[in-house]
């Protein structure tokens, strides 16, 4: 990107993109976003995203639907131009390039269509004939847990090993950067950590992978860090641990207080809807000393007592709940990939 000369006035005007990023960082970049707007019939849906992931890393990218992130995402496939932004994907360009990018990215639609007639060794050998370099088939047949499976027909397997099957046709191609769309929408808790598993033995070989998701388990559990993009914008970045300082936010006590029983002050809030009382005191250990002595002194059961932190779920609804209706409600047109929300 070229630079402009200084300006000799001592307030330049604001860059619309950020500074430049040093060439030691871009290196360790699998993914470089800057700026990214793109609009549609006049609305813009993505309005100035910056991203930046590293080789090796799993990032997942989450947020309500309408919000951006389907937009961003298929335009670091190639599949969708951009209006304006700097985007490289693997050091290349997906919206000039993509014939340079398409044999090193593997995607996991939500839904593939694969052919529910072949074998699982006969789908996944079909499209290792798609790529220059494919890895052996009988290796990824290994690497996602099919073994049992390589002559069973698509139609036969459960819905975790057809996921596992989904994530083996993208790998068969010996992707450096891996896409997953919404990875375990639809299945049951048996098959969605079958799914988590497989995810987790690629992010070990050191795959990077961009994942999205609606489920804040999925990505508290696989994800190096998270983005949440509300109204085509990034409202907060980090690791799922401390996204939006939770890991600095003071616990919460609650319990179900007995009837006619009111514990010392301070340790006493009116019960919610569900009955519940919950404090959030400054120092937990402390007030949960008080509280259970005091319980004890008076032969009082505390039922459901539990002490919990914000978890990511909290952050995120928190962060989109300021989502305008204005932006959210447009949403991209279907395109040739598989999906057509935002």
């Amino acid at each position: 990107m070229k630079r402009l000369a200084e300006a000799p006035s001592p307030c330049p005007p604001p860059s619309s993109l950020p500074p430049p990023v040093s060439p030691a960082v871009i290196e360790t970049l699998a993914v470089d976003v800057r700026g990214l707007v793109k609009s549609y019939s006049g609305a813009e849906i993505v309005r100035g995203i910056d991203l930046a992931i590293r080789h090796g890393e799993v990032f997942a990218l989450l947020g309500p639907n309408g919000a951006g992130k389907t937009t961003t995402v298929e335009i670091l496939e190639g599949y969708r131009t951009r209006d304006q932004g700097e985007v490289s994907v693997l050091g290349v360009d997906p919206g000039r390039q993509r014939a340079m990018l398409k044999s090193r990215i593997g995607i996991v639609l939500q839904s593939p269509g694969v052919d529910r007639y072949l074998t699982v060794r006969e789908t996944i050998a079909m499209y290792a004939t798609f790529y220059p370099h494919p890895r052996s088939v009988d290796e990824v047949i290994d690497l996602v847990g099919l073994e049992e499976k390589r002559s069973a027909r698509v139609l036969k397997l459960s819905g975790g090993q057809q996921r596992r099957l989904d994530v083996a046709i993208a790998l068969v191609g010996n992707p450096e950067l891996l896409f997953l769309d919404e990875p375990t929408t639809g299945f049951d808790p048996s098959a969605r950590h079958e799914a988590w598993e497989v995810i987790k033995n690629l992010a070990s070989l050191g795959m990077t992978v961009l994942l999205t998701t609606h489920y804040m388990d999925e990505a508290q559990f696989l994800a190096d860090r998270v983005a949440v993009i509300v109204a085509g914008r990034i409202v907060a970045e980090g690791p799922p641990a401390t996204l939006g300082e939770r890991n600095l936010a003071n616990a919460r006590i609650r319990y179900r207080p007995p009837s006619g029983a009111t514990p010392p002050g301070g340790l006493f809030a009116p019960p919610g809807l569900d009955g519940f009382t919950e404090i959030t005191p400054g120092d937990v250990v402390h007030a949960l000393h008080q509280l259970t002595g005091w319980a004890i002194d008076h032969r009082v059961c505390l039922d459901e007592l539990e002490v919990t932190r914000l978890s990511l779920e909290d952050i995120y609804l928190s962060l989109t709940a300021t989502q305008s209706g204005d932006s959210s409600s447009q949403s991209a047109p279907t395109g040739t990939r598989n999906g057509g929300g935002a």
